[in-house]
This record gives structure tokens, sequence and C-alpha cells, in this order.
């Protein structure tokens, strides 16, 4: 342990309690898949459509939760939505337990916990950058996104073993754990962030507040640019992603524990991109890097409906390596770009902004992908939703990022935004 992790006690705290809810959510990411196939007997749309309800929120309340993170603390509210998670999902073994488990109520668990996620992530994306110094920030993001990745590792190939002894439902116990452990260490944060100071001079209308949030992201090339190109790429994303599950079992032939050692392999790749990322950024900087992890890497995508029983499994595994890969990389210096680059004031609300449209078309591509499953063959969908991964990222090659070294590290100021969205707001892709 070095750096921030063995001398930033809080740092340490938040770290530990998020790398326990991204293990949780890994093993929730494939229990409540293997409960609606296994467990409710649910069809390929149906499938898709629990995917695509757990991101759903993000369209529903992804905005005005950007305008109350600016205005209220943001601990307080990671703490409510991790113990309101913490409930629901401990609520599904025991409804299981009593025979009361029905398709709508994991529909419903998906959507409730979703919205939780939308507030806690939001909340906590504006939280990072006042608990570290700013010199500290790519450290810290680098070590958040590659302990997330292996969480991601170990929940996935937990979620396999503990449906193969206990069933796909004791799974989201786990979940529930998870939660718990990430209320006791933001419970332990001595860091008491000070109450957003009010804006002097103009109406605090939620309206309002929440244009400004989509003003921020419309007028400026490079927030634009990352945004449409997250919209599309997760739009891919998802549409191969809620077909998981269905392919491997059912298509390939998989038992379930075997799906989640599959999963877990493929997803090193996650910690492979942490792991590299600044290295290659110092080296190409941070534009160029960013092509090569969103453009280059994720190519590997097209290998995966080409999977097949024995050896040929390996191949689901080559294809999701290379797509976590450049997803965990690509994350980290977005994340990095924006904090840097964006007032602090108005983080919140441009993360939400931009959530908006980069998770709202999750629940748009779960639908497609389960749609494409039912109507053309699961083995077809995977054909389409994968090759849609590369051919996203032609949006940033084709946007300003390609024209620059590295990505503008200045913050954003508000004359300067007003002066950008006349001079090239209706003409910058983003």
């Amino acid at each position: 342990m070095s750096g921030l992790l063995r001398r930033h006690r809080d740092f340490r705290l938040l770290w530990c309690g998020e790398t326990a809810g991204k293990f949780g959510t890994a093993v929730s990411g494939v229990a409540m898949p293997l409960v609606a196939v296994s467990t409710l007997h649910a069809a390929t749309f149906e499938v898709g459509l629990i995917s695509a309800c757990g991101w759903l929120p993000w369209l529903l309340i992804g905005l005005p939760v950007g305008v109350w993170v600016d205005r209220l603390r943001r601990r307080p509210l990671m703490l409510a939505a991790a113990g309101f998670s913490m409930v629901l999902f401990a609520a599904v073994p025991v409804l299981a337990g009593a025979g009361r488990l029905t398709l709508g109520l994991l529909i419903a668990v998906a959507l409730l916990t979703g919205a939780a996620a939308v507030v806690f992530q939001t909340a906590y994306s504006a939280y990072l950058p006042t608990l570290l110094a700013p010199a500290d920030q790519a450290e810290g993001n680098a070590k958040l996104h590659g302990s997330a990745s292996a969480a991601q590792i170990a929940g996935q190939g937990a979620s396999g073993l503990i449906a193969q002894l206990a069933g796909a439902v004791n799974g989201l116990l786990a979940h529930a754990a998870t939660f718990l452990v990430a209320l006791l260490c933001l419970l332990g944060i001595r860091h008491r962030e000070p109450r957003p100071a009010a804006r002097e001079g103009t109406a605090r209308s939620l309206t309002g507040e929440v244009a400004e949030g989509l003003r921020l992201v419309a007028g400026d090339r490079w927030f634009r640019t990352l945004t449409l190109f997250g919209a599309a790429s997760n739009l891919a994303l998802m549409g191969y992603q809620s077909l998981t599950a269905v392919f491997l079992v059912r298509e390939v032939g998989l038992a379930p524990g075997a799906v989640g050692g599959l999963l877990a392999m493929a997803s090193t790749g996650g910690i492979a991109g942490a792991f590299v990322v600044r290295r290659t950024a110092g080296r190409l900087g941070t534009a160029r890097a960013m092509l090569l992890f969103e453009l280059g890497v994720p190519g590997a995508a097209l290998l995966i409906p080409l999977t097949s029983q024995g050896a040929g499994a390996l191949l689901y595994v080559a294809g999701s390596f290379g797509v976590s890969a450049g997803v965990v990389a690509g994350n980290i210096l977005k994340a990095g770009f924006q904090q840097g680059y964006c007032p602090p004031p108005l983080l919140g609300r441009l993360v939400a902004s931009s959530a908006f449209l980069n998770y709202g078309t999750l629940p748009l591509g779960a639908l497609l992908g389960g749609t494409l499953g039912s109507a053309l063959g699961v083995r077809t969908a995977m054909w389409i939703m994968t090759a849609g991964v590369p051919l996203a990222a032609l949006i940033l090659l084709f946007s300003p990022v390609r024209r620059v070294r590295d990505l503008p590290v200045r913050p954003v100021e508000a004359e300067e935004e007003r002066g950008a969205a006349g001079r090239d707001g209706a003409s910058a892709r983003s």
C-alpha cells in the first residue's frame, strides 16, 4: 500500500467503501439476470428489460439529482442511497424464500436500486475532488477505477460460485452486505465538507439550474464530444451485455458457475487498463491515449459473438478483456479531465447532465439488445451490438480530440462558455 492509500486516511475509507460497493454491483449484475433466467424462467426480452430498468432512473431523475448534489453536502446523500439499496437487495432473497418473488417485483427492485445508484454516483463523483488536492486526483481516479475492476473480477467470480452452490437469488445477499461495508466506511470519514454556498444574485430555480448544466455540456466542444461518444458507446455496450447471460447459458451452453468464472477472467482487462493508462497518457498525451483506449483496444469486441464451448470460450474472454481495458482507461482519462476542467460549483450538474445522456442510452441499449435477440436470434444480435462498440468511437476520431495531443486542463469560465456556445455550439460534434 503506497501513496494515497498509505497517507490519506479518508481516501482509504472512501476507497474501501467504493471497492466493496463495486464488488456487490458485480455480484448483482450477474445474479439479477441469472435469477430471471433460472428462477423465474424469463424470456430473452424480459431479461433485457430488467437490465434496462437498472439504468432507466438516469433518464427519469438524473438531471434534478445533479442540482440537488450541487446544493447539498454529498456524503449524507451517499449514506442515504447506500442504506436504501442495502434494504432492497436484502429483501429479494426474503421474498424468494417466502415464494413471493415475481418478475414484477424484480423489476421494481432494479428500478429503485437504480434510482439510488443515480444519487450515489452523482454525489460520489462531485465529492472526490473535495476530498483530494488537485495534484492527487489523477492517482485517486486511477486507484478507484483499478480497484473497481479488481472488485468486478472477484464479484463476478463469486456470483458464479454462489449461483452454483446456493442459488442465484442468494447472490443478492452479498450485494446487501457490501452496502453495509460502504455505510461503515463513509461514516468513518472525518472530513466534513462545507455546505455549498448559495449563489448570490440568482434565483435557485430547479429548472434553471438543470438548464445551466445542460448548457454547460452543449456549449463546450470538449464536453459535447465526450458526452455524445459516451451515449453512443453505452448503447452498444449495454446492448450486448444485456444478452450476455442468455448468450452464454442458452446459446453457448455454459453452466451458471462457468459464466461467473468467464466474466471474472474477462474483467481483468479493467485492471490492465487502470494500470497502464497513466503511463500511456504521459507518453502519448491524454487525447491520443483516449483514442487508443476507446477506438483501438475495444475493437476486440468482435471476438465475442464467435464464442463457443470448450476452448472457444476464450474468445469471449479475449473480446471482453479488450472492451474492459478500454472502458476503464477511458473513464479514468475522462474523470481527470472533468475534475480539472469544470468549475467545482458546477461539477454535480456536469456529471448529472452528461450522465443523463451517457447512461440514458443504457436502458435503450438493453431494450434494443433484447428486441434484436428475440427477433433475429441471440448470436446475430451479439454481432450487431458488439460491432457498435468500436464504431461509436468514430465520434472521437472526427472531433477536436483527434487534433490535439492532450485534453485541456484549465477550468471553464462562465463567460468563455457563453462565447463558445455562440461561436461553435451548433457545428461541433462531441
